[in-house]
């Protein structure tokens, strides 16, 4: 097997648990996701099956959630797990909410929550999280490049936010700490990935103990964007062997997915003037 999945992650089990559960349908062991969803959250998983777990470098990162905020109280975990930490009877409206998202667009600063797998000093956070032990977590930087509220409750107390961002942002701490700018305490409630970089929620699957891996794997062809080059049959053994090959008109510097028997992936390369260096091959 060679290729990609697009799987909805169910509600409480963690990315972990997926692959697990793929490996033990398809006996498979190299499976591999390419970015981490909290249990508690749903949504878009892409999977990399087989010697596909050598392209996940080569996809796009960028995200995009659903995220159901709800106002007055703060957690521990910055989501409906954690324990109330603060608790506010004071009402914000959909005025205050749509002001106050304009402040979490574009390059941001951002604390991770202390719940969360970021290791410090060998460790994950929420080890120490667990123990009660203090730790300093330096702040990162990730970029939101559009966060829009969609539909405002205000007997509920409940925003539901459209978030586009970069990877690595928590959308827990974009709750939490709207909830600081609005003097109300915030978490989340559910969060959707609705989009992992090319790979959208209209067109995940499932996951079934009798799913049809092979009709729901997908070529990486069509989901790499960088220069295709179609090789000739008198070039394979080049590759085979790790040869760099004729380059034909690639840009200097850039990856090239070659392909062969017009949709196989070959080889990865990067486009050197006259040669294209392989840097992975699959052969």
């Amino acid at each position: 097997m060679f290729g990609f999945l697009n799987i909805y992650k169910p509600k409480g089990m963690t990315s972990h648990d997926v692959v697990a559960k793929l490996r033990r349908i398809t006996k498979i062991k190299q499976i591999g996701h390419t970015g981490t969803l909290d249990p508690f959250a749903e949504g878009v998983l892409p999977v990399c099956v087989g010697k596909a777990t050598r392209l996940i470098e080569y996809l796009s990162d960028d995200k995009e959630y659903i995220a159901t905020v709800q106002f007055g109280a703060a957690t521990t975990t910055y989501d409906l797990e954690g324990e109330k930490t603060y608790v506010s009877d004071k009402k914000v409206n959909q005025d205050d909410v749509e002001n106050f998202l304009k402040y979490f667009e574009g390059e941001i600063s951002q604390l991770p929550p202390i719940y969360s797998a970021i290791k410090v000093n060998g460790k994950k956070l929420y080890e120490y999280a667990r123990k009660g032990e203090k730790v300093e977590v330096a702040p990162r930087k990730v970029t939101v490049y559009s966060i829009k509220l969609k539909s405002f409750d205000y007997d509920l107390q409940q925003a539901e936010i459209l978030v586009k961002c970069s990877k690595g942002t928590y959308i827990r701490s974009i709750a939490h700490d709207l909830g600081q700018k609005l003097g109300c305490g915030a978490y989340l409630v559910r969060l959707i990935r609705t989009q992992a970089g090319c790979f959208r929620i209209d067109d995940s699957i499932g996951l079934k103990d009798d799913m049809n891996i092979y009709d729901n794997l997908i070529n990486p062809v069509f989901k790499l964007n960088y220069p295709q080059y179609a090789v000739e049959d008198d070039e394979l053994d080049k590759i085979k062997h790790g040869m760099p090959i004729k380059n034909k008109n690639i840009e200097y510097g850039s990856i090239v997915i070659l392909i062969y028997n017009k949709n196989e992936i070959c080889a990865v390369g990067e486009a050197d003037n006259d040669k294209i260096k392989l840097k992975k091959v699959f052969l």
